[in-house]
C-alpha cells in the first residue's frame, strides 16, 4: 500500500512507548474508538478507517486479505518501531487475526472482541442479508443508531457513514463477515486474547475452540453483561482491558481466564 494511503491512519498521542492499533468493526469507522482515545491519552494510538469506510468510503472494499495488508502497511509506516499491539472489534477482530497470520512480525499482542471467526448461524445470516436492501435509506441507519444506544454526538456521523458505505460495498463486506475466516495456521505466538460479550450472539464465543487449536496460547474471557459493541457500552472497562493486554498484565485482574464453552 502507498504511503499516501497509510497516512489516512488517525494518530493520537505522542510517538513514544509502544503503539496500539485499534481496528473498527463493520458499518462504523475509526471515529468509533473516540472513548478509548479519550481514556488512553498517554498511549500512542492509531485508529484508521478501513478501505470503503469513513473518510475512505470512495475506495473499494479489497476483501479480508487486502484490508489486512492495508493495516500491515499502516503499522509498518506509522507504529513506533514498526510494530503494534492490535485490538480489533468484530470485523476488526477478524482482520487482527489475519494480520497475525500474514504479518506476525508486526504484532506485539493481539486482542479481539466479538469476532465471528468460524462464521455465523443460519438465522443470523438470513437476518443480516435481509437488511442489505435498506442500507441506502437514512431512516434505517437512524433506527439502528437508536437500537445501538449510540450517544447523540456520534449518531449523525454513524448515519452518514452508513449511507456512504451503501448497500453495494456493504453487501460485499457483509459476506466476508458472515463466512468463516479463521486461517488454517497462525505462526504468531505472542499474547492472544479473545473476548465475547455475555449478551452478544454466540458466534464469537463459538470461535474460541477453533482459534485455540491453531493458537494454544489463547486466553478467553466473557465480558459480563456486555453486548457486541461494548467498547462504547463500557468504555472504561474495555480501555482497561486494552491496557492490561498491551502491558502483559492479567485480564481479568480478579478472576481466572474464562474457558471456551
Amino acid at each position: 500500500m502507498s504511503t499516501a494511503r497509510a497516512a489516512d491512519a488517525v494518530e493520537h498521542g505522542t510517538r513514544e512507548g509502544e503503539t496500539v492499533l485499534l481496528v473498527h468493526g463493520n458499518s462504523v469507522a475509526g471515529w468509533s474508538w473516540a472513548p478509548q482515545v479519550a481514556l488512553l491519552p498517554h498511549r500512542h494510538l492509531l485508529t484508521p478507517d478501513l478501505p470503503g469506510f469513513g473518510g475512505r468510503h470512495r475506495e473499494p472494499w479489497p476483501g479480508l486479505d487486502g484490508a489486512t495488508d492495508d493495516l500491515a502497511a499502516i503499522v509498518a509506516e506509522r507504529a513506533v518501531g514498526g510494530r503494534a499491539h492490535v485490538v480489533g472489534l468484530s470485523l476488526g477482530g477478524m482482520l487482527g487475526v489475519r494480520l497475525a497470520a500474514r504479518h506476525p512480525e508486526l504484532v506485539r499482542s493481539l486482542l479481539v472482541s466479538g469476532a465471528p471467526l468460524v462464521g455465523v448461524g443460519r438465522g443470523t445470516a438470513v437476518a443480516a442479508r435481509s437488511q442489505v436492501g435498506l442500507w441506502d435509506r437514512r431512516w434505517y441507519w437512524r433506527a439502528l443508531a437508536t437500537a445501538m444506544r449510540l450517544d447523540a454526538d456520534v449518531r449523525a456521523r454513524f448515519v452518514d457513514d452508513g449511507l456512504r458505505l451503501g448497500s453495494r460495498t456493504g453487501g460485499r463486506v457483509l459476506e466476508d463477515v458472515l463466512a468463516p475466516s479463521l486461517p488454517s495456521s497462525l505462526p504468531y505466538r505472542g499474547r492472544l486474547v479473545a473476548v465475547a460479550g455475555e449478551r452478544e450472539p454466540r458466534d464469537a464465543r463459538r470461535a474460541f475452540e477453533a482459534l485455540r487449536a491453531i493458537a494454544p496460547q489463547l486466553e478467553t474471557w466473557i465480558a459480563p453483561g456486555m453486548h457486541h459493541q461494548w467498547s462504547a457500552e463500557d468504555p472504561e472497562r474495555f480501555s482497561a482491558m486494552v491496557e492490561a493486554v498491551a502491558d502483559g498484565a492479567p485480564w481479568p485482574p480478579d478472576q481466572p481466564t474464562t474457558p471456551a464453552d
